[in-house]
């Protein structure tokens, strides 16, 4: 077979710190390290906006969200006009099939795939019936998929309560495994194996979990930051945790890190099993991360390190070539996977991409991120040295040397010795607003907005609890 097949890999909110290769002790990702070693690992990738539906837009398209038109989370936001990923694969003779998680709307548009054996985590309110609960209706567990009571965006956590096959990651790994052996041998595969986990609920099996009972893990990162009226509204949302909930919690989270770590391997002998892996690019990347109680916070949304940076890493036997060549600390961002993969494998990138091709002599000389539109609204700088983080809300700014203080203990920004630097990102950034950002800027200087006044109003959709799913409710949920 003369053109390379692709395997790549897609987590939910797995940080890109969270590795046994990125120095952490208390987590067990040894297949993950092995890819790392053996490959290349992309140290500066982040999401240009950390939460699901922007980020994988931009996976998709190439597009950052100036241009994909989501930097907020449209869950009914149709896909842009474009060549998707997919599509572009499908059109170089590719057989390209999905499985997981897709989170585009509508919920059954294959984006250019062949084919989308389809999970999404219970969002039957679009009408839709998933693949996966098809499977558990099939088995006779109709319903079932939440009946073990943990929410999607929240931290408590217990056991996974079915059996090992009914798994999320069990099951998005075993249908993986079954389209690598009934592909299409006369065409090169394009195999996107897209997993909702680590992502909450919190719900490992007894097994991983087990593995983490007498694991001493690392602290939360603290700092001496000054607590603003917008750092002050994350940090609570982590403040309803008491200290054994947040050691739960983590050790929770990395259990379901290990499943997908592990699941890897049964992936990996499927493509040595068939004769594929040495023509395979093997990819491992995260759309975000998760706070995961550092600096006092949790989830995503985010541009700390914890939540934006994520990982990226390509692998397998066609990546030989570019170990050891100083790509491993570009620059890069989510919007740069697409046409990377199409250069990798000679496939024409189209002209509508502001994605750059990560092995090339192309690079970036920095990064910038954006997320939300509403008085929690944050933009980021990141450049080779420093990090830019804006809160348009009391404009506030924080500065962070990335070189000295990657674990952003030490905000920069009030010290005087950094008056010049701090200009420049905010320049960099004030070049970089569009749309209603422009409305920051006065005089040519970030003033923000006020600080809003009010009390935050409860959830008591305890942030998308889910229920139970039979008989499938398709009328809209509340809110």
């Amino acid at each position: 077979m003369s053109k390379k097949n692709v395997v790549f890999i897609c987590t939910d909110e797995w940080p890109g710190q969270l590795f046994g290769h990125r120095g952490r002790t208390d987590i067990m990702t040894p297949t993950i390290d092995f890819l790392s070693d053996n490959g290349v690992m992309m140290e500066n990738a982040y999401s240009e906006c950390p939460v699901c539906i922007p980020a994988r837009r931009s996976l998709m398209t190439g597009l950052t969200p100036e241009h994909h038109g989501d930097r907020v989370y449209s869950d009914k936001m149709k896909m842009p006009d474009c060549k998707t990923l997919a599509g572009a694969f499908s059109d170089a003779g590719y057989q390209s099939v999905a499985v997981g998680k897709m989170h585009v709307y509508p919920q059954r548009d294959r984006v250019g795939f062949d084919d989308v054996i389809l999970l999404e985590e219970g969002r039957c309110e679009f009408g839709v019936t998933d693949d996966y609960e098809i499977w558990l209706g099939e088995k006779g567990l109709p319903g079932q998929q939440f009946m073990h009571a943990m929410g999607n965006n929240t931290y408590y956590t217990r056991p996974w309560h079915l059996d090992e096959e009914s798994h999320e990651t069990s099951w998005v790994t075993n249908q993986a495994m079954r389209q690598i052996a009934r592909r299409d041998p006369e065409r090169p595969l394009f195999l996107y194996v897209s997993y909702t986990y680590p992502h909450p609920p919190l719900v490992p099996l007894q097994v991983f979990l087990d593995k983490y009972r007498d694991i001493g893990l690392e602290k939360p990162i603290s700092d001496d930051w000054k607590e603003e009226w917008v750092i002050k509204q994350f940090r609570d949302i982590a403040s309803s945790y008491s200290t054994k909930e947040m050691d739960d919690a983590r050790r929770a989270f990395m259990a379901q890190c290990t499943h997908i770590d592990y699941s890897i391997r049964l992936i990996i002998g499927s493509l040595r099993e068939h004769n594929l892996l040495d023509d395979t690019i093997i990819v491992f990347m995260s759309d975000h991360g998760d706070m995961l109680f550092d600096h006092g916070m949790v989830a995503k949304r985010l541009f700390y390190e914890s939540s934006a940076c994520v990982p990226l890493i390509f692998s397998g036997r066609p990546m030989l070539e570019y170990r050891g060549k100083g790509y491993e600390t570009k620059l890069c961002q989510i919007c740069d996977v697409m046409p990377t993969l199409l250069d990798l494998c000679g496939i024409e990138i189209p002209d509508r991409m502001d994605g750059i091709p990560i092995f090339s002599d192309q690079k970036r000389d920095y990064v910038f991120g954006e997320i939300g539109e509403d008085a929690k609204a944050t933009r980021m700088i990141r450049d080779e040295k420093y990090k830019l983080v804006y809160y348009p809300a009391g404009n506030v700014f924080q500065l962070f040397d990335m070189q000295r203080d990657r674990r952003e203990e030490h905000d920069l920004a009030p010290d005087p010795a950094y008056g010049d630097v701090l200009h420049r990102m905010q320049c960099l950034l004030t070049e970089n607003l569009h749309g209603g950002d422009t409305s920051w800027v006065r005089n040519g200087q970030l003033e923000g907005i006020p600080v809003p006044s009010g009390k935050n109003i409860p959830n008591f959709g305890l942030l998308n609890q889910r229920g139970s799913h039979w008989p499938p409710v398709e009328t809209g949920y509340s809110h």
